[in-house]
């Protein structure tokens, strides 16, 4: 197994998060060489000034956290989260979209996204809490097919993270073609590890520090 450190994406979106914040969440990134730091667009430019000379990669939410925006206003939030230095997009899948079973409309949205970012990762975030099992199947072949690089549980702002049958659902439709990110509610390692022997590839939090000194967090994500 890779060492702990190296699945993990440093995580800070809330609304409330300010400057000094994602600037600290750099720093503690550089100094535990996670991944990534995982931010929303508005912070890339400054999150990767901040990592500038470090291994640490950017990484922007797209149409974060309900996926209901229009393709095209995703696609130009992508676009500009790539001119500002971000390596790897999350973004949110139309929610909506796949539940009136418009399958059309949900592979274009993420298709285009993944238009924007030929050399980038692209993650598709399924928000597992609110699908069914045969949404979540339907959801991460329709991801796969589009392009997408990794799927992703949780945006860590529903009603629920990352379970152990939805990593396992997700795991039985990407077979090796495409990683799984599990995200929302990783707070130790115990439950970190849990995770990694299931074959996910990266893990979003925000409780990456309690995760690699093996403490205990409170956070949500």
């Amino acid at each position: 197994m890779k060492p702990l450190n190296s699945y993990i994406d440093h995580t800070l979106l809330k609304a409330t998060a300010t400057k000094e914040n994602i600037i600290e969440l750099c720093e503690e990134a550089k100094k535990h060489q996670f991944h990534a730091v995982c931010v929303n667009s508005c912070y890339v430019s400054l999150a990767k000034h901040h990592l500038k000379n470090s291994d640490v990669k950017v990484c922007s939410v797209i149409g974060f956290p309900l996926g209901s925006m229009s393709t095209e206003a995703k696609v130009a939030e992508a676009i500009t989260a790539i001119k500002n230095g971000a390596d790897e997009i999350d973004m949110v899948l139309n929610i909506g979209f796949l539940k009136s079973k418009d399958f059309d409309a949900v592979w274009k949205d993420i298709e285009a996204v993944k238009a924007c970012i030929p050399h980038g990762i692209l993650k598709v975030i399924l928000e597992t809490c609110y699908l069914e099992e045969l949404e979540i199947i339907k959801a991460s072949e329709l991801a796969i097919q589009s392009g997408a690089d990794f799927i992703k549980t949780s945006t860590g702002f529903g009603t629920g993270g990352a379970t152990i049958q939805d990593i396992k659902l997700m795991k039985s439709v990407c077979k090796s073609c495409v990683k799984i990110k599990a995200s929302g509610g990783i707070k130790n390692a115990e439950t970190a590890l849990e995770y990694i022997n299931l074959g996910i590839e990266r893990i979003g939090t925000s409780s990456g520090i309690a995760i690699v000194e093996g403490t205990s967090s409170s956070s949500n994500y």
